[in-house]
């Protein structure tokens, strides 16, 4: 009996462990740096893996020697190797950079994986003007700017206005970009603080599917991965239409033998100033700092340290009613208070360690620190509220952001199945001095306080999640996030009548966030995906407050069905049908300082993008979206969602070549959507196409790019909004406007050393 048992234990034991693992580590070849997100393949057999955040590769319970293993990524040259060279290798590979190919991409059975193709595609061939433009890549996603360049976009994803970042959730290198109980909108995010030539990929994910993705990412989420380290130094110079210049400079600090021990540290900074296409001009300007360490310590160990420096200042024509215009009082880019516009500032610490462990196992530890200055000048009613000096308000606040992002991850097998977990903490803290709304004229002379306190939140949200690959085709991942927030406000001001008077307030609030994802691995070359979970998106602290912290935080739950298909190798296809519920849309309004309660409601819709390279470097790539957004509580004919994105779609034609010409031609399109409840107001759609032509040769490059090649005429953004204008004897009920820009040309040049 005691024999049979050790049998049984010694069983056990080699069928959870199996084999020796194998394990290997990728690096790129120009900067000796790791390489994340290669797809590790062996031969024969197909199993595979995907190098981590340290360029780290493992197979656990590999059966028999393989033959070969592959190593493949978007953007570096496909490498095959047998075993015996890999461990001559001591199973350190390296890959060389290329032109981005389809027939490079793998269609990863691994859950969770689905956008990656597209999104490194896209990020890869495109060119951008501003981080915030990189938010275009998520297909389906527009954004609108409605104080010409100044203050956070305006964001539209799967029928939501998420605002200025209420329901989207944004990072950049971990570094929570969205910020809570802000002066002007919860979730407000602003990522003008990110050079945009620092960036390498963008991570994102629709619906509330992602474990680690928490507050705000009810639509989805987008993680900016800024560079590990540089090429090459480059220095760079625009100029264009409307008084805009821009000038750029990025610098290796290490040289070559910190090179070689895995170290880089590199200064990025750029300067940018227009006076824009408005009839009042702008005065537009922003400065960017941007600092980045990343070495390695020892064998097991990898150290980031980045730092951010921002400060932007703007003048601002607002948003103007259509009727001012089509009287003729003002100009289709005219303005009717001068005093609008803004100063923002952000600068920002970020350290992270990763550790890899003995077993493959991979610890992060992360912390960092924001110190944030806002101070909002606008006036959306001019003469609605105060006949004789008008409406204009301001929106200030004093921010102090403290976070702890920490993270466990292993990767095992019992037997044949594959199990890869994960658990995490996030930790953030946000103190907020001073966050006021005042009724002002001519920018700082104050008429009369509105709202004046100090703002303390803190978040503590563990979560846990597992993918289990139960198969060769099939997998599921299944997680759970708890989040529990305390809320305290300090009011400050008598007058608030939102509060029974000064003095301090505080309200708590928690929820569980349930997910699940199955994936189905069809063939090489199609994988179906069936995606479900519970999320949530906070709200302002003085909300919380003011409602004794209930139905602060009601669930958002969400399903996807899709597909990523390769039809053939040089043709890439991402669908998916989907549905979005929220219990409640309650929203704090910065403008008004108030209250919404929008009752529940439903939305619906599809999703379909495509890339195809026809012949070498040359790319088509389509996105198309559709969403039907309904509030099931109201009465039918006055159940639309306003502003809420029904048809929208993207399109480009590129062609990419590592020297010569290159370039690309691209449209946006936003169709007519409803501008109030009962779709008696229409926001106009519009249709604008945009051309970047570069010419590169040995280490300088020329560019060329025009914005609304067409001219079109468009409304970038509007809005149902009751004003009064300067002398009408009554308010009106309307359309008001921010107009998109008119054709705008810019040159560049560069140079690289």
């Amino acid at each position: 009996m005691k024999n049979a048992l050790l049998y049984l234990l010694l069983l056990f034991i080699t069928q959870v462990h199996g084999q020796a693992p194998i394990r290997g580590t990728v690096t790129d070849a120009a900067t000796n740096q790791p390489v994340e997100g290669v797809t590790v393949r062996l031969a024969p057999g197909g199993t595979t893996s995907i190098s981590d955040q340290l360029g780290n590769f493992i197979f656990h319970g590999v059966k028999g020697t393989p033959a070969g293993v592959s190593f493949s990524s978007i953007g570096f040259r496909a490498k095959m190797v047998s075993m015996e060279e890999l461990k001559r290798q001591r199973y350190q590979i390296t890959l060389s950079s290329q032109v981005v190919e389809l027939a490079n991409i793998t269609i990863l059975p691994h859950a969770g994986q689905q956008y990656k193709a597209i999104s490194r595609i896209d990020i890869a061939l495109r060119g951008v003007n501003n981080s915030q433009e990189v938010l275009q890549i998520i297909p389906g996603l527009v954004i609108g700017q409605h104080q010409g360049g100044g203050k956070a976009e305006q964001i539209f994803l799967r029928g939501f206005d998420c605002d200025h970042g209420t329901d989207i959730r944004l990072e950049a290198d971990g570094l929570p970009i969205n910020m809570v109980s802000h002066a002007h909108g919860q979730g407000y995010a602003d990522s003008h603080f990110i050079i945009p030539e620092t960036i390498a990929s963008v991570d994102f994910g629709k619906g509330p599917y992602t474990a680690g993705m928490g507050d705000f990412s009810t639509s989805g989420y987008a993680v900016y991965n800024t560079r590990n380290s540089l090429p090459n130094n480059m220095v760079k110079a625009e100029g264009g239409m409307f008084n805009t210049w821009r000038g750029l400079a990025m610098f290796n600090l290490l040289g070559e033998k910190a090179r070689l021990r895995q170290q880089s540290w590199y200064l990025a900074s750029e300067y940018r100033y227009s006076d824009g296409y408005f009839d009042h001009p702008q005065h537009f300007n922003r400065f960017n700092l941007f600092t980045k360490y990343n070495g390695k310590l020892s064998n097991h160990n990898f150290l980031t340290i980045s730092a951010a420096v921002f400060r932007s200042r703007w003048d601002a024509s607002g948003q103007i009613p259509d009727r001012a215009v089509n009287s003729g009082l003002i100009g289709f880019y005219g303005a009717l208070d001068p005093g609008e516009g803004g100063i923002t500032s952000r600068t920002s610490i970020n350290a992270r360690l990763l550790t890899s462990l003995n077993n493959g196992d991979v610890v992060k530890n992360q912390f960092y620190f924001s110190d944030c200055h806002f101070d909002l000048h606008s006036n959306f009613t001019f003469f609605l509220e105060d006949t004789i000096n008008g409406d204009e308000i301001r929106q200030q606040e004093t921010r102090h952001l403290i976070g702890y992002n920490g993270s466990f991850q292993h990767e095992g097998a019992i037997g044949n199945v594959r199990l890869t977990t994960e658990g995490g903490l996030q930790l953030r803290l946000d103190q907020i001095n001073n966050s006021g709304l005042s009724h002002t004229i001519d920018r700082y002379i104050t008429l009369r306080q509105i709202r004046l306190g100090d703002i303390d939140g803190l978040s503590i949200s563990p979560y846990i999640s597992a993918t289990v690959v139960l198969s060769p085709k099939f997998s599921l991942m299944a997680a759970m996030r708890f989040d529990q927030f305390y809320h305290r406000y300090t009011n400050k001001l008598a007058a608030d009548t939102s509060l029974p008077g000064t003095g301090v307030y505080r309200a708590n609030a928690n929820t569980f966030s349930p997910k699940l994802s199955l994936y189905y691995q069809a063939s090489n070359d199609l994988q179906l995906y069936l995606t479900m979970g519970r999320g949530f998106h906070s709200n302002d602290t003085r909300a919380v407050v003011a409602e004794h912290g209930g139905q602060i935080l009601p669930a958002a739950y969400g399903a996807d069905l899709g597909m990523v298909f390769r039809p053939r190798p040089n043709i890439l296809i991402n669908a998916a049908i989907w549905q979005t519920y929220l219990e409640q849309e309650y929203v704090y309004g910065g403008d008004g300082g108030s209250v919404e309660f929008n009752g529940r409601t439903s939305r619906h819709g599809l999703d379909l993008s495509a890339r195809y390279e026809p012949v070498r470097s040359l790319f088509i790539d389509l996105d198309l979206n559709y969403a039907h957004a309904r509030a099931p509580d109201a009465g039918k004919g006055k159940d639309y969602i306003p502003l809420a994105p029904v048809w929208t779609s993207s399109a480009g034609l590129s062609y990419t070549a590592a020297k010569g010409f290159n370039g690309s031609l691209r449209y946006r399109y936003l169709a007519d959507r409803p501008a109030n409840d009962d779709y008696s107001l229409t926001a106009v759609g519009y249709f604008v196409m945009d051309a970047v032509l570069n010419y590169t040769r040995g280490n300088y490059e020329i560019g060329l790019v025009v914005n609304n090649v067409f001219n079109t005429k468009w409304k970038e953004t509007q809005f149902d909004t009751t004003t009064r204008l300067k002398g009408e004897a009554a308010p009106v009920n309307g359309i008001c406007f921010t107009p998109g820009t008119p054709i705008a040309a810019r040159l560049s040049f560069g140079i690289r050393f």
